[in-house]
């Protein structure tokens, strides 16, 4: 069942509080509806100051987490134009089963893009997508995760478990993350965090401006979870990336444990908090089949779980396209 738990009552820190302090992360328990545990929700407003760049993040983090180093960590980016406050049915329905999921926020390809000068939005998704922003928003996780770490509250992370998701720019933002490596020039970037030990990418489009996926993929080999829907497409201005891009990503990909799950028809937002985006009733149901296979791919790969892979597919055998494990 989708978690739609609303009651979300959030302690704001400052940034000068940040700058001075720790955070002292108080926490406002929000019971899930999808499962008897609970959870709460915390926005941090971090400040990189070498990168003078504003991090938000919000954290959603089960109350049962208190042993040191017993939780794992899913660490999210958002699509361009989303904030750390969207994808709440992944970050809720994690934190009711015992994973924390920090979702950070990318200010510069963020919701602000939509504000302003509506003549000026294509420029501003334009610069939003330059790889200026691209390499930026890597930085953004991981000065995230290791000021999480660094707090009272990321004493109860398991360093070993981090899984990297993001849905969009923010699965390029993950791959990134997870070992792609991107050329500029002659010189290759390689962005990669050791820390991360598996990735779920949501709707990955190929990078922008670059050709050679073999050469860019190969590199990462930690497990990785791809999704998608048949009518995933991403058509903004000066850009288009279709459904095809994302099996063209999971096939030149080097993990060498790797899993795609393809809903039939649907969109590219239906993955997005937007509840009616696909048709509203495939898009609670791909909501639905997405918690619950990412759920089984983290079981796997940092529990040693067998999967239940078959188990889903029969289950959601009316909403999928393909399913390749």
């Amino acid at each position: 069942m989708i978690n739609r738990c609303r009651r979300q009552f959030i302690k704001r820190t400052t940034v000068a509080a940040m700058l001075l302090r720790a955070p002292a992360l108080a926490f406002y328990p929000c019971s899930s509806l999808a499962s008897t545990a609970t959870f709460n929700t915390i926005d941090v407003d971090w400040l990189d100051s070498e990168r003078d760049r504003l991090v938000p993040a919000r954290l959603y983090m089960p109350l049962n987490a208190v042993l040191p180093s017993s939780t794992p960590l899913v660490l999210f980016s958002h699509g361009i134009g989303g904030s750390r406050l969207g994808y709440s049915y992944l970050g809720t329905y994690w934190a009711s089963r015992g994973f924390a999921s920090l979702h950070v926020q990318h200010i510069g390809s963020d919701r602000s893009i939509w504000f302003g000068n509506p003549f000026n939005l294509v420029s501003r998704l334009q610069e939003a997508a330059q790889e200026k922003e691209a390499i930026a928003r890597v930085h953004d996780l991981r000065f995230a995760l290791t000021r999480l770490l660094e707090t009272p509250i990321g004493q109860a992370i398991d360093q070993s478990k981090v899984i990297a998701t993001g849905h969009s720019y923010g699965a390029n933002t993950t791959l990134l993350a997870s070992g792609a490596r991107v050329s500029r020039g002659n010189t290759l970037i390689d962005l990669s965090d050791p820390r991360i030990s598996a990735a779920i990418l949501i709707s990955a489009p190929r990078f922008y401006g670059q050709d050679s996926l073999s050469a860019i993929l190969q590199p990462i080999q930690i497990p990785t979870l791809h999704i998608t829907a048949t009518d995933d497409n991403i058509n903004i201005p000066g850009y288009f990336s279709g459904y095809e891009d994302r099996i063209a990503i999971f096939e030149a990909i080097g993990s060498k444990r790797k899993s795609l799950a393809v809903f039939n028809g649907g969109s590219h937002s239906m993955f997005t908090d937007r509840t009616n985006t696909g048709g509203a009733i495939l898009n609670y149901k791909v909501k639905e089949a997405t918690q619950e296979l990412s759920i089984d791919f983290m079981g796997q790969v940092l529990g040693n779980r067998e999967s239940t892979l078959q188990d889903w597919s029969e289950r959601y055998e009316s909403i999928l396209s393909k399913v390749i494990n």
